[in-house]
C-alpha cells in the first residue's frame, strides 16, 4: 500500500472507531436512562441487563456505522483540503477518484461486514433483546394495560400448509377478529378458504363465528356453493400460545428463512403482505451498502470546506448529508409500500439516486 493510501486509511479509520465507540456509549446511556424507571421498579438483575446490551451491540452497530463511516470522510478530507493537501496532491497528477479509492475501498468493506452481520448476528440479536426486554418490563404494565392488549394484522403459515391472516388477536381472551384461512396442497394450489368475523379458543377448541367456506379445484376455480356456518367448531392444531410464539418478523429472520416465509406466501394471493416482505428482503440486500453510498456522497462535501472550522463543519455537513439520504430513503419506502414501485426498484432507489449524485458531483470536481 503507498504511502498516501496508508495516511488516508489511517486518518478514516481512527475517526470511524472513535465514533463508533462514542455513539455505542451514548446510546447505551440514552436507552438505559429511558428504561431506569422499569428496571429499578422489577429491580432487574444487573446480569440481564449488561446480556442485553451486549446481545443489542451487532443491532446498534449496523446502525451507526453508516454515519460513522459519513463523519470520518468528510472530516479527514475536509481536514486535508483545509490544509491545502488536496492541492498538492491534485498538482501531482492525482485525480479526485485516485485519492479517495482507499476510503472507498473501505466503505465497501463495511458494507460487507454488516451484511454478514445483519444476515448471521442481528436475527439472533433481536430475538433475544425481544425476550431480555419482555422480561425487564414484565408486570410494569397494569393489569388494564394487558387486559385491552391487542395484535393487530397477524399473520401465520400454519401445519396442514395453512396461512393464516388475522385482522386483531386479544391474547387475554384468546379471541381473533377479521379471520383468513388459506389450505394448500403439496403443491401450494388454492384448495379452500375459510373467511369469518371472529374465532374464540376454549377447551382446546375454535369456535368460529359466520364462517364462509370456499372451495377450489385444480385451476383455482370456485367449485361448489360456499358453506355458510353461524357458529362452527373448527379442526386447528394451531392454538393462541402458537400464534403469539409465530409471528413472522422479518428482522429477526435470516435471508434463507425470508426467502422460504415469502415462497409459502406466494401462492395465497396475499398480495400486500408480500409485497411488503418483498421489500424487506431486497432491504437485507441493499441496507448494508448505505456506508459505502453515503461515503460516496460525502467526498464532493467534504472537498468544498476550506477556511472553516474543519472539525464543526465535518459534524453540520455529515448531519445535513445523512439527514437528507435517510429522509429519501424514508420515501421511497413508503411510497413502494403503497404498490406504487417494484420491491427491487423500492429497495435500492435511494442508492441509485444518490450513488448517481455522488458520481455527478465527484466528476465535476475531477
Amino acid at each position: 500500500m503507498r504511502i498516501l493510501d496508508r495516511y488516508i486509511l489511517k486518518s478514516v479509520v481512527k475517526i470511524f472507531i472513535s465514533c463508533i465507540f462514542l455513539f455505542l456509549f451514548l446510546y447505551v446511556v440514552i436507552d438505559l436512562l429511558s428504561h431506569l424507571e422499569d428496571i429499578l421498579k422489577q429491580k432487574t438483575n444487573y446480569l440481564v441487563i449488561i446480556q442485553y446490551y451486549l446481545w443489542s451491540l451487532p443491532i446498534m452497530f449496523a446502525q451507526i456505522a453508516p454515519f460513522a463511516c459519513l463523519l470520518s470522510t468528510i472530516y479527514t478530507f475536509s481536514r486535508l483540503n483545509h490544509d491545502n493537501e488536496i492541492i498538492a496532491m491534485r498538482a501531482s497528477g492525482l485525480s479526485i477518484f485516485y485519492i479517495t479509492k482507499t476510503v472507498i475501498v473501505f466503505g465497501i468493506f463495511i458494507s460487507l461486514l454488516i451484511f454478514w452481520v445483519n444476515d448471521r448476528i442481528i436475527p439472533q440479536s433481536t430475538s433475544i433483546t425481544q425476550k431480555i426486554k419482555i422480561q425487564i418490563e414484565e408486570g410494569v404494565k397494569n393489569k388494564n394495560d394487558k387486559k385491552h392488549e391487542i395484535i393487530n394484522y397477524l399473520s401465520m403459515y400454519g401445519l396442514k400448509n395453512r396461512l393464516f391472516f388475522i385482522n386483531k388477536f386479544y391474547p387475554s381472551t384468546n379471541t381473533l377478529e377479521g379471520i383468513t384461512i388459506l389450505e394448500h396442497d403439496e403443491n401450494q394450489n388454492l384448495t379452500r378458504k375459510i373467511i369469518a368475523s371472529k374465532g374464540v379458543y376454549e377447551e382446546r377448541l375454535w369456535k368460529f363465528y359466520n364462517s364462509i367456506t370456499y372451495n377450489f379445484d385444480n385451476n383455482g376455480q370456485i367449485i361448489d356453493e360456499p358453506v355458510y356456518m353461524e357458529e362452527e367448531i373448527m379442526t386447528i392444531s394451531e392454538g393462541p400460545k402458537d400464534f403469539l410464539a409465530q409471528r413472522q418478523r422479518p428482522e429477526a429472520m435470516t435471508i434463507s428463512q425470508l426467502e422460504s416465509y415469502i415462497w409459502k406466501l406466494s401462492k395465497s394471493g396475499a398480495t400486500n403482505v408480500i409485497r411488503n416482505l418483498k421489500i424487506d428482503l431486497y432491504q437485507k440486500f441493499t441496507s448494508p451498502f448505505t456506508s459505502l453510498i453515503i461515503i460516496l456522497l460525502g467526498i464532493p462535501f467534504s472537498l468544498m470546506i476550506r477556511k472553516r472550522a474543519t472539525g464543526l463543519s465535518s459534524i453540520g455537513i455529515s448531519i445535513m448529508v445523512g439527514f437528507l439520504y435517510y429522509i429519501l430513503d424514508a420515501i421511497c419506502i413508503a411510497v413502494g409500500r403503497g404498490g406504487v414501485m417494484p420491491p427491487l426498484i423500492t429497495a435500492s432507489l435511494s442508492h441509485i439516486i444518490a450513488l448517481s449524485f455522488s458520481l455527478y458531483f465527484i466528476n465535476n470536481l475531477s
